[in-house]
């Protein structure tokens, strides 16, 4: 991908802000900014059943924002069409779609992405990475692209059609495909989020979760992919359009989220849209957000607690199933494109919109407020109006919140950060009213209980010999004897045996072993038991995988028996140790094969001088400091 200029990353983070602004990087010399350019149209576009007829679009703009490039695109078929389709898909390649393809199919199909009729070809996909454009010069920050392993790529060209299913096989749309090539990700990297650290999360997805090629095209949807929860807040873009002209509502402020609200978001929201005389849609994401973020459900739950809050007939909620990037400034353009296409006048942009946490020197990834300067360069362009808004503060001695920029000098302020909130819940402690509404408190609680009552997994690592197995099943009996959860032992050997029976012991089936063992020890943790998993486990990174696995849904105990190969060589009696040294057994962890020491393990301990019970407590204890188990009146533990 050639931008125009040869100079690698920009020298500071005052350039990449410039940059930002410019919506171009080092040395691009076109300057787009005035022109206007119209979608063009294609053969496949008669082929699409556009449910927004010319009067109906005309009606609509009438009273609400045009969408962006002027036409609400709907690429599902017409029912005709779709029965063509499917019959002739018996012919194609397919391809199961990841869990963020899902969300930029979705947005795709039902007009949230217009002008975009499919997936990026490399013309626009080059020029949105290096000048914040669509090849004909629509402004559009963010690449969409359909990623793909190079065995499959391979195996598809131009003129190829290719049938895109969910992980159940339903074809949801078909992709007539115009290019395939392999892009330069890193370029992507410095171009789209200023950075190369795969510490930054939309970077760390680019260069270690996305597939090497990209394949562009137009799309034909054949449907939109099911979802069987909040059916009535899934809405799309036509379809809130509708809403809004049912009730009459003609400018309407869009506050996006990822995170639960409480009473200063409630406080914020409300004085916008009373400042700019609009109605107000509340449209959290709903698709993939930042790692770690509260799940949706609970968030929805929250959402809809807080609605009867505001005026009645004032505010509306509305899901988004949108893969966010945390893109800062561009994804803020990004996101002002999408309310315009769903019909909103105004949208809100705060500190940090988008932004994921520090880089490894603790430094911010963008500016505070470059969000809002980079919207308000282009928010004329786009056609929306941004309402920047400053961090809400509690006075306490007025029992008001105010914005940051107010407090008077000696007020008392009261806040409650989003690490604080988390600890509060994980502890089972109070949410103050002054805080969040009371009907939110409960659904938190309720989402996230305190952890002795949630679930967690005990996984132990460590060689063959260390005694795993052993105070894996003295732990068992001790959780068992304290009860209040369900106990389960997925011990190396019965796993072997009842669940991976077929695999061998070359690194690749070893890693399968594991994460066949993570998933199961999270779908324990999931429901509130706890999961014991005693399996050698030489590899960090497989370990790793299971820790993200478990750790959304409770607690994870890594637990290293760090105890010498001596020792554990003298304690064998089966005798593997005698077999793999005279080359008997094959990659036998400590003797032909190698075993990765655990560094990130909350739990050490050398065995050669405990009992098994001994070392079990060290667990326990540890269980016991981390809030997992605790004393309870009725009966010592809980």
């Amino acid at each position: 991908m050639d931008c125009g200029y040869h100079g690698g990353q920009p020298q500071s983070r005052g350039e990449w802000a410039e940059l930002s602004r410019r919506g171009s990087p080092r040395g691009a010399t076109a300057d787009l900014e005035n022109q206007t350019c119209k979608p063009e149209r294609t053969t496949i576009e008669d082929q699409i059943g556009a449910k927004t007829s010319k009067e109906s679009l005309n009606k609509m703009q009438d009273h609400l924002n045009s969408p962006h490039g002027g036409l609400l695109v709907n690429l599902i078929a017409t029912p005709e069409r779709i029965l063509e389709l499917k019959a002739k898909s018996r012919d194609w390649p397919s391809w199961d779609l990841t869990a963020r393809q899902l969300c930029d199919l979705e947005l795709l199909l039902a007009g949230g992405f217009s002008p975009l009729r499919g997936f990026m070809s490399r013309a626009d996909y080059e020029s949105t990475c290096c000048k914040m454009r669509l090849a004909n010069g629509t402004i559009w920050p963010i690449p969409i692209t359909l990623d793909a392993p190079e065995e499959f790529a391979r195996t598809i060209g131009p003129s190829s059609v290719v049938a895109l299913r969910d992980a159940d096989g339903v074809m949801l749309a078909v992709l007539h495909v115009e290019e395939v090539w392999q892009p330069d990700r890193l370029a992507e990297a410095e171009t789209v989020y200023g950075t190369t650290t795969s510490l930054h999360p939309g970077v760390g997805h680019l260069l270690q979760k996305t597939h090497p090629w990209y394949v562009g095209g137009q799309l034909e949807g054949i449907q939109l992919p099911p979802h069987y929860d909040f059916r009535d807040l899934r809405l799309t873009p036509s379809e809130v359009r509708a809403e809004f002209i049912r009730a009459g509502w003609r400018r309407i402020v869009t506050f996006h989220t990822r995170n639960s609200m409480h009473r200063a978001h409630q406080e914020l929201t409300l004085r916008a849209a009373k400042k700019m005389e609009a109605n107000l849609l509340i449209h959290p994401s709903v698709g993939i957000t930042k790692p770690g973020d509260l799940e949706y459900y609970v968030r929805v739950r929250c959402y809809q607690a807080l609605l009867p809050m505001y005026p009645k007939g004032t505010a509306k909620l509305g899901l988004l199933p949108l893969a966010m990037r945390m893109a800062g400034p561009r994804e803020a353009i990004w996101h002002a494109i999408i309310r315009k296409n769903y019909g909103s006048s105004h949208f809100m942009v705060g500190r940090d919109h988008a932004s994921p946490s520090n880089d490894a020197s603790g430094r911010l990834f963008y500016e505070p407020y470059a969000a809002q300067e980079l919207l308000a360069t282009h928010q004329k362009e786009i056609g929306i109006v941004m309402v920047p808004f400053q961090r809400m503060l509690y006075l306490e001695d007025k029992d008001t919140f105010v914005p940051e920029d107010e407090v008077p000098n000696a007020s008392r302020v009261l806040d409650i950060s989003g690490t604080e909130l988390r600890a509060r819940l994980s502890e089972g402690r109070d949410i103050p009213s002054w805080f969040t509404f009371p009907e939110l408190a409960h659904e938190l609680q309720r989402g996230y209980p305190p952890r002795h009552r949630q679930g967690f997994t005990v996984f132990f690592t460590g060689l063959s010999g260390s005694g795993k197995s052993t105070i894996a099943n003295v732990l068992r009996v001790k959780f068992l004897e304290m009860g209040g959860r369900p106990v389960t032992l997925l011990d190396g050997d019965l796993v072997r045996k009842h669940l991976s029976s077929e695999l061998g012991f070359s690194k690749e089936h070893r890693d399968i072993n594991i994460r066949r063992i993570g998933f199961v020890a999270s779908e324990i943790t999931k429901n509130g038991g706890i999961a014991i998993c005693a399996p050698i486990a030489p590899y960090d990174s497989v370990r790793k995988e299971v820790r993200n696995t478990v750790e959304p849904h409770g607690g994870f105990v890594l637990v290293h028996l760090c105890t010498d190969l001596a020792t554990c060589e003298a304690r064998d009696r089966k005798g593997l140790y005698a077999k793999a040294r005279a080359g008997l057994v094959q990659h036998f962890t400590g003797i032909s094969d190698p075993y990765e020491v655990a560094t990130d393990a909350e739990v050490v301990i050398d065995t050669s001088d405990l009992s098994p019970e001994e070392a079990a407590q060290e667990i326990l204890l540890y269980l016991e400091r981390q809030g997992f188990i605790g004393v309870s009146k009725q009966n010592g533990y809980r």
